[in-house]
């Protein structure tokens, strides 16, 4: 899943679902077709089903993409910036959302982000990456309490160990 939907605008938020299922190799228009309204469900746009992604908020568009990549019921969901060209209190709501989620599913989420405070109030464990070479440069275990508040002074004081670490990076490779 990617920061922008790549959602087929001439299909339906349903039939957006039914492709992931039909691509995952799920036989059956019928059995396709109720398994997309289960996932919309899992997603809370079950009454949006018929629209079309233009007719769909971004965020809407975002819980589409996720129920078409729940549809390939992968053992790990890759989300790389999936909530970044969202503004601040939809991506705040899909957070919730994708805990909910993640709770009712149990799927392993691979969730990659720029933003340290969103890494901090989803994560289990966050990896600091460095760009020169690429490779982990150090890891976070997060051992906070569910569910967790962005604003939280456990997630900011997570946040910001994290931060520094980022900012020595910065500076070992400004002269670079």
């Amino acid at each position: 899943m990617f920061q922008e939907g790549a959602l087929f605008p001439w299909l339906s938020a349903r039939e957006n679902v039914e492709l992931g299922l039909r691509l995952a190799g799920m036989k059956g228009r019928a059995d396709r077709r109720e398994r997309a309204m289960e996932l919309l469900g899992l997603v809370q746009l079950t009454d949006a089903a018929e629209r079309h992604p233009h007719e769909l908020s971004g965020g809407m568009r975002q819980r589409v993409s996720l129920a078409r990549a729940l549809a390939q019921d992968a053992s790990v969901l890759l989300m790389d910036e999936p909530f970044g060209a969202l503004d601040a209190m939809t991506r705040d709501v899909l957070h919730d959302e994708l805990e909910r989620i993640w709770f009712e599913t149990g799927v392993t989420i691979m969730f990659v982000t720029h933003n340290v405070r969103e890494a901090a109030r989803l994560g289990d464990r966050i990896l600091v990456l460095a760009s020169r070479p690429g490779r982990v440069i150090a890891e976070y275990p997060v051992d906070l309490d569910r569910p967790r508040r962005i604003e939280s002074p456990e997630v900011s004081a997570l946040a910001a160990e994290v931060t520094d670490c980022l900012r020595k990076e910065v500076r070992r490779h400004a002269n670079d």
